[in-house]
């Protein structure tokens, strides 16, 4: 298992390095860090280039991936890449592709107004184009322990079954609790959601999945918790969030088949989040398959967290 990390000399190269080794050593996987160098090109601001410029842009970016390496600690196996490219996104896609990663792991900007998610440029383009899944690290992100829960946000709308089939698979190949979350915003006549309408939705979901049922849920610790309040924003402060713990949601129904986009409630749940996010393609086949079959899927009820005053 390989996974491609969107290195930058920054503290987001940073944050996404110690979010990928927490990723690599729950799964046993080596990382793979890419930097991206700029093409020739007559639209670049200096054409042609400056003879020994590109030598001496190529001797910079190696060193700063051997910083980057020197970041990964000595049991995840590592090694550097630099790629030119007129897109850094698309490099980075086609490097991920190239080294048959299974995630593609990048860092959030700092400047949100809670230093947790910013969307830059190059994030926003993989956030809306990746075919494979991508894994957002929140702004400071320190922690390079293995991941402990793994939480899957379940939409009403076409889709839903993407993350359910995605997170058994990740929850069963590194044995960890998986959670399903329903985030309701309370309007002024709504009676509100309850953990029973969740379950309701789960399985409505898991039929339409195509055979993900009791067998694909055999040893995992499964809860389902409903989370309320006046927005999306305070349902997510409403649930309690673990350090370990990362975020697994799908692409919106204006994706392209096996690509990602973001749509408007996901980009709402990154406003309030504080753990990393992994956002799934649109109709992404898991690698394990083979692990869904039929029957019914056993629910572990939780309380239903209280919507903010």
């Amino acid at each position: 298992m390989r996974y491609v990390v969107g290195y930058s000399a920054n503290a987001r190269g940073g944050d996404a390095v110690n979010l990928a080794v927490a990723l690599a050593r729950r799964q046993g996987a080596s990382l793979d860090l890419v930097m991206v160098m700029p093409e020739d090109s007559p639209y670049n601001g200096v054409y042609p280039p400056v003879a020994g410029f590109g030598d001496i842009l190529a001797e910079q970016v190696s060193q700063w991936l051997d910083e980057g390496l020197a970041l990964i600690p000595d049991d995840v196996p590592a090694q550097a890449h630099i790629r030119r490219g007129e897109s850094e996104a698309e490099a980075l896609i086609a490097a991920a592709t190239e080294l048959g990663a299974a995630l593609l792991v990048i860092g959030a900007s700092s400047t949100g107004l809670f230093k947790r998610f910013t969307i830059g440029s190059v994030a926003s383009s993989l956030l809306h184009a990746s075919t494979l899944p991508v894994v957002l690290a929140p702004s400071g992100y320190s922690r390079t322990k293995p991941i402990t829960r793994l939480t899957c946000a379940l939409g009403t709308r076409a889709g839903a079954e993407d993350v359910l089939r995605t997170g058994i698979a990740m929850a069963k190949r590194r044995e960890l609790p998986l959670r399903l979350v329903s985030l309701v915003a309370l309007g002024a006549d709504s009676s509100g959601a309850t953990v029973e309408q969740a379950e309701a939705h789960l399985r409505a979901v898991a039929e339409a999945s195509q055979g993900v049922g009791v067998d694909a849920f055999d040893k995992l610790d499964v809860d389902v918790v409903v989370g309320h309040g006046r927005t999306i924003e305070d349902a997510v402060d409403a649930l309690d969030w673990k350090k370990g713990e990362i975020l697994l949601i799908g692409s919106s129904r204006l994706a392209q088949n096996n690509s990602i986009f973001l749509g408007a409630t996901a980009n709402r749940i990154l406003r309030a989040l504080p753990v990393p996010m992994i956002v799934v393609p649109r109709n992404y086949v898991p690698q394990s398959e083979a692990l869904f079959s039929t029957g019914q899927v056993p629910i572990v009820e939780s309380e239903t967290p209280e919507a903010p005053q």
